[in-house]
C-alpha cells in the first residue's frame, strides 16, 4: 500500500517529522562517557560564570549608587543551617523507581558515514547485545559506516547492523564482544490507556541516561515521517505523549510505572519551522511495541521484514463526490485481496473493523497494525452507501 508522497515541508510550518528530530544529526563524534561529562561540566561552567559576572556586575553598581554606607562595626556573619534529609528509598511505581530499573537497559547510540555522523538511543534486548532503535538513528552507518554503543556503566563497544526496516522505521543492531547485559522488560502496548503515566529514555543532545516523564496524550496517532524510494510511506499508529522527547532520544524506550517498554520513541513535533532549533513543546510519538516485535524477530532472525497490505494506493477524501470522510482508493492492485473484496476506483474506505479512517496517513498506520494473513472488516462508501466485506491481509514479501 502507498500514498502519495506528503507536500513540501515548508507547507506544514508547525510540524516537523522529518529524520533530525528523530536523532541529533549534529551531536560531535563518538567520545569516552568522561568525555561527555567534560562537555556538561563545561556548560554548567558557562552557565556559573555568566551568573557570576552578573552577580558581580550588580554589587558593583550597588556600592556606586549607595556611597561608602558600610558600619564601620563587624557584623555578625549569619549561616545556613544544613540538614541531613536522609534519602528516602524510591517507592514502588514512582518514576525514580522506574528509572533505577530501566537505566541500564538503555544505551546511546554513536553512527557515523559517509553522509555525516549523528546519535540516538537503543533499547537492550539481550545479554549478549541485541539492541533495538530506530532506522533513522543508524541509517547514515549502512554501508560502510560505524556504529559505538555507550552503556549506562560508562562502558561502550562498536556494533553491527542486523537488519532495518524503513516502513516501520525500526533497526536491530548487535554490540561486539559484550555479555551480562540487562535486557529490558517489553510490555504490551495494547494496555495502554489515555492518561496514563509513562516515562521516556534516552539521550536528547547527547546528553545520555535522561529521563522524562508525562502521560498517554493519545493512542493511535497517524504520524507520517515520510516515504522509501517506492513511495511506501513510513506511518504508524503512534502513542502521544507529553513526556519530553527531543532530538537524540530516537530509538529509546517509553515504558508504563512497572517498567515494561510500551513503545520507541520516534518523532516529535515542534512549534519552530528549522529541525535545528525545534525541541520538546510536549507532543512526542512513539511506535507502539506491539506493532514492530513480529518484525524485531524477524530482523534478529536475518529475514526480510513483511508488512500487511491491502493491494490499493489511496490518498485523502476531500475531493470525493459524496464528501465523505475517509481513504480515497485511486487504484486497486490486480489479484489483491481489495479487489476480491470488490474494492473500487474511487470507494472511500471510513473503517477497519472498529477504528475510523479519517484519511490515507490513518488506514496506512491501521492496515500497519496488522499482520499478513490476518483478517479485518472493512467499511466503505460508495455513491453514498456503505458496504462492508471481511478479507484477508495481503503480504509485501517478495515471490521467487
Amino acid at each position: 500500500m502507498s500514498t502519495t508522497p506528503p507536500p513540501p515541508f515548508e507547507n506544514h510550518p508547525t510540524t516537523v517529522y522529518g529524520a533530525y528530530p528523530y536523532g541529533n544529526p549534529q551531536a560531535p563524534p563518538p567520545a569516552p562517557r568522561r568525555g561527555r561529562g567534560g562537555l556538561v561540566a563545561g556548560v554548567l561552567v558557562t552557565t556559573l560564570l555568566v551568573g557570576g559576572g552578573a552577580g558581580f556586575g550588580g554589587a558593583a553598581l550597588w556600592d556606586q549608587t549607595q556611597g561608602d554606607a558600610t558600619s564601620s562595626s563587624a557584623t555578625a556573619t549569619a549561616t545556613t543551617p544544613v540538614i541531613d534529609q536522609g534519602d528516602t528509598p524510591a517507592t514502588d511505581g514512582s518514576v525514580e523507581a522506574v528509572a533505577s530499573s530501566v537505566l541500564p537497559s538503555v544505551v546511546t547510540i554513536q553512527v557515523a558515514g559517509q553522509q555525516g555522523e549523528g546519535s540516538g538511543s537503543g533499547i537492550i534486548l539481550s545479554a549478549d547485545g541485541t539492541i533495538l532503535t530506530n532506522n533513522h538513528v543508524v541509517e547514515v552507518a549502512e554501508g560502510g559506516g560505524t556504529v559505538r554503543v555507550y552503556f549506562d556503566d560508562g562502558t561502550s563497544a562498536p556494533a553491527e547492523i542486523l537488519g532495518t526496516d524503513p516502513l516501520t522505521d525500526t533497526a536491530v543492531i548487535r554490540a561486539e564482544g559484550v555479555s551480562d547485559l540487562t535486557a529490558a522488560t517489553i510490555g504490551q502496548s495494547a494496555n495502554l490507556d489515555v492518561g496514563q503515566d509513562v516515562v521516556a529514555f534516552g539521550a536528547p543532545f547527547g546528553l545520555d541516561s535522561t529521563v522524562t516523564s508525562g502521560i498517554v496524550s493519545a493512542l493511535d496517532r497517524p504520524v507520517n515521517v515520510g516515504s522509501d524510494s517506492e513511495g511506501n510511506s513510513t506511518t504508524y499508529p503512534a502513542i502521544q505523549t507529553d513526556a519530553a522527547i527531543n532530538p537524540g532520544n530516537s530509538g529509546g524506550p517509553l515504558v508504563d510505572m512497572t517498567g515494561a517498554v510500551v513503545g520507541i520513541n520516534s518523532s516529535i513535533r515542534t512549534a519552530s519551522q528549522s529541525s535545528e532549533s525545534g525541541g520538546s513543546i510536549g507532543l512526542g510519538f512513539a511506535i507502539p511495541i506491539d506493532e514492530v516485535m513480529p518484525i524485531v524477530d524477524q530482523m534478529i532472525a536475518g529475514e526480510t521484514p513483511t508488512h500487511a497490505r491491502l493491494g490499493i494506493q489511496v490518498g485523502d477524501a476531500g475531493s470525493a463526490a459524496d464528501g465523505a470522510s475517509g481513504a480515497l482508493v485511486r487504484e486497486v492492485g490486480e489479484g489483491s485481496t481489495a479487489a476480491g473484496a470488490g474494492l473500487a476506483q474511487g470507494d472511500v474506505i471510513t473503517r477497519i473493523d472498529d477504528r475510523a479512517v479519517t484519511d490515507a496517513d490513518s488506514l496506512v498506520a491501521t492496515i500497519r497494525s496488522y499482520r499478513p494473513g490476518d483478517e479485518v472488516q472493512v467499511t466503505w462508501q460508495r455513491n453514498g452507501e456503505e458496504q462492508t466485506a471481511t478479507l484477508e491481509l495481503d503480504t509485501d514479501a517478495a515471490t521467487g
